[in-house]
């Protein structure tokens, strides 16, 4: 895969939390090794939502459709007082 370059303009308080993360008193030797751990984070973040959405939607696509009731949006808005 070939490195792309992206430049990206910060400032204010954004500025200020990416430098408070970088260089001498921070967890990231510069932007771009924070930036990239970020874009790791955000990943692992999606996948780790697909696979609770998978989980816990599965049962309901396999079920037997007599496993169901119908309901109405006024039975819902009546339980959820």
């Amino acid at each position: 895969m070939v490195a792309a370059n992206i430049n990206v303009r910060i400032k204010g308080e954004l500025q200020t939390h990416l430098q408070q993360q970088v260089g001498e008193h921070g967890l990231y030797e510069n932007a771009s090794e924070y930036i990239r751990a970020l874009i790791r984070r955000d990943l692992k973040s999606r996948d780790e939502s697909w696979d609770w959405l998978k989980r816990n939607l599965e049962p309901a696509l396999r079920a037997d459709e007599s496993e169901f009731i119908e309901v109405t949006a006024e039975n819902v808005i009546r339980r959820n007082k």
